[in-house]
């Protein structure tokens, strides 16, 4: 049996390459955020980045500083024991440790420090050499599929499923930042339809209203949520797509907020509150006689009428009333109370107590 409940109501918080190269600035981001995760109740992950850097940049273009992402590369490594502070330090912050590895030493890396999530990003989907690494590890894979073809899903969907290892599937825009008119929030829906027995998510970048997509999204049945964190210092630049800790603990009380509107899963009857129950109670009409009835007497539909207020241990519409017989005389307009008849509702002490108790 496959455990996917490691996804459930699972936040990401994709630090990625926001310590810029430095561990003290790396471990001060995991130190704030889980102190916001805390103090909200919910799960998180804390995602790094790993890349075996001269090995994963070619060497002759070790220096092309022109090339933004080789450039960005190279002033964010961090050494191997340097990760494996930053992913101590996520370990002792109390949040999962979930790494994307870009490459196939990163994955042993990933094993070595007691990574517990894998994310594949969306530019490797379809990277089958890395895919075929991370399978074998057997850990729980997370991707995101901003920019795949249904194909593309489709296959690494299956490639996971054969194996029988967890995947939760995000749906993604590639934006960076993106805007609200470019978040294809119907996506959950479709991948909910098309990969049943998946936690589907929601990694997102939009700038201006993340509370509104994650109410959205939750009410469309996405259960793990992924943002950029960072914090806001006078020497780094600030990416317009990351959230601050004062924004991330938004994010989550907009995560309650969801959970508390939706209640129960779409997939069972939600149980109806006692409040709930109470008022509905107090629009159901009693039984009152239409006229004088004598004891022992039979009734029938000619005898009663219906009408509210229902009084506290008054028989109702909802109880069966034909054909039961009266255990003490009933004046005309008067109530039929639970013990006018000889039955059930008179007998069991239990049902008794029950209709003793609504009503006013």
């Amino acid at each position: 049996m496959i455990n996917r409940d490691i996804f459930e109501d699972l936040f990401v918080l994709e630090l990625a390459n926001n310590h810029w190269g430095d561990l003290q600035r790396g471990i001060r981001i995991v130190k704030e955020f889980a102190s916001v995760v805390r103090y909200n109740n919910v799960r998180a992950a804390i995602k790094l980045q790993f890349r075996d850097v001269d090995n994963f940049i070619h060497k002759k273009f070790l220096h092309r500083e022109d090339i933004r992402y080789i450039k960005k590369t190279l002033d964010t490594r961090l050494t191997r024991d340097e990760l494996a502070q930053l992913v101590e330090a996520v370990r002792r912050a109390g949040c999962v440790r979930l790494v994307t590895p870009f490459d196939e030493k990163s994955v042993d890396l990933c094993m070595e420090l007691g990574v517990e999530i894998i994310k594949i990003a969306s530019s490797d989907i379809t990277d089958w050499p890395l895919l075929e690494k991370i399978a074998k590890t057997r850990k729980p894979v997370l991707v995101s599929t901003g920019g795949s073809s249904l194909k593309d899903i489709d296959d690494m969907v299956t490639f996971f499923d054969n194996r029988s290892i967890p995947l939760a599937i995000n749906h993604c825009v590639s934006i960076y930042p993106a805007e609200d008119a470019e978040l294809q929030l119907n996506q959950i829906d479709f991948l909910k339809h098309r990969y049943p027995g998946h936690v589907i998510g929601l990694s997102t970048h939009e700038y201006h209203d993340w509370r509104s997509s994650i109410l959205i999204a939750y009410a469309k049945g996405a259960r793990t949520f992924e943002r950029h964190i960072d914090i806001k210092t006078n020497d780094e630049p600030f990416s317009p797509y990351c959230s601050t800790p004062e924004q991330i603990a938004e994010w989550f009380q907009a995560f309650h907020k969801a959970r508390e509107m939706c209640g129960a899963p779409g997939t069972e009857k939600s149980p109806s509150s006692q409040k709930e129950i109470d008022y509905l109670t107090s629009l159901v009409r009693g039984v009152y006689a239409k006229r004088d009835l004598p004891q022992g007497h039979i009734l029938t539909p000619d005898d009663y009428y219906l009408a509210i207020p229902l009084q506290k241990g008054q028989l109702s519409c909802r109880e069966l009333l034909n054909d039961q017989i009266l255990a003490k005389k009933i004046r005309a307009d008067a109530p039929l109370m639970v013990d006018s008849v000889d039955s059930l509702y008179n007998r069991d002490d239990g049902l008794k107590k029950k209709l003793s108790a609504r009503g006013m």
